[in-house]
């Protein structure tokens, strides 16, 4: 069983992830309307660029803009979950032993004990992001049964890895469920809100380039919208 996860399986895990990956972000573009969206971005490119790099910078640090710093709170908890969901996997010690074994590359590595608090930090904030769906009227309403599975799924590798990492009763039992929640939520990107991990820098660009070109950032430079 093992090396049937870690093998074929992992492979076409990793197959479906990098191919619907690669398919969100060119349906992404071609869905844009070429009259509204992109009509002055290709004459425009210089402000459409530093639109969209301001745009994406303002939107990936803690703090960066008037919504985040509206909501301390909020903003603390989401970020604190993806530094974990994101850092933690990449350069946990064993999954960089395994990648040395498989395909020699090594990158930088996470303490244990850093590896650890990240682990229980984003599953914290997991937890207090499915108690914020269920307190806030405007949040619950808004919130189905698939929203709780999307978190689901994007939770289940931390803590089945984590129950494998404290080898709590069955070690081997542990490990392979971490391996294909993880193959899970590999499949899953590019079906589900999890795209976001790309959709978010294209998204931020479009509307950055967007402001930085028509709303704005060519006021008194002869653009007529």
């Amino acid at each position: 069983m093992y090396d049937f996860v870690t093998g074929p399986l992992a492979w076409l895990a990793f197959s479906v992830f990098l191919v619907g990956v690669i398919a969100r972000v060119v349906l992404y573009i071609r869905g844009l309307d070429w009259k509204l969206d992109r009509v002055t971005y290709t004459v425009n490119v210089s402000y459409g660029v530093k639109g969209a790099i301001r745009s994406i910078l303002q939107w990936i640090f803690p703090f960066g803009t008037h919504s985040w710093r509206s909501y301390p709170f909020m903003t603390v908890l989401v970020f604190a979950f993806h530094i974990g969901i994101l850092f933690t996997p990449i350069f946990l010690i064993a999954h960089n032993l395994i990648m040395w074994e498989r395909w020699g590359i090594r990158l930088w590595t996470l303490p244990e004990p850093a590896a650890d608090f990240l682990t229980l930090t984003m599953m914290t904030c997991a937890v207090f992001l499915v108690l914020r769906r269920i307190a806030l009227s405007e949040v619950r309403i808004l919130t189905t049964g698939y929203d709780y599975l999307v978190l689901t799924i994007a939770v289940a590798p931390f803590f089945t890895g984590y129950m494998a990492h404290l080898q709590v009763a069955d070690y081997r039992f542990w490990l392979i469920l971490h391996i294909l929640s993880g193959e899970v939520m590999l499949v899953a990107i590019p079906f589900t809100k999890l795209s976001h991990f790309v959709g978010f820098f294209l998204s931020r660009a479009q509307i950055g380039m967007d402001y930085g070109i028509k709303r704005g950032g060519m006021k008194n430079k002869g653009l007529a919208w």
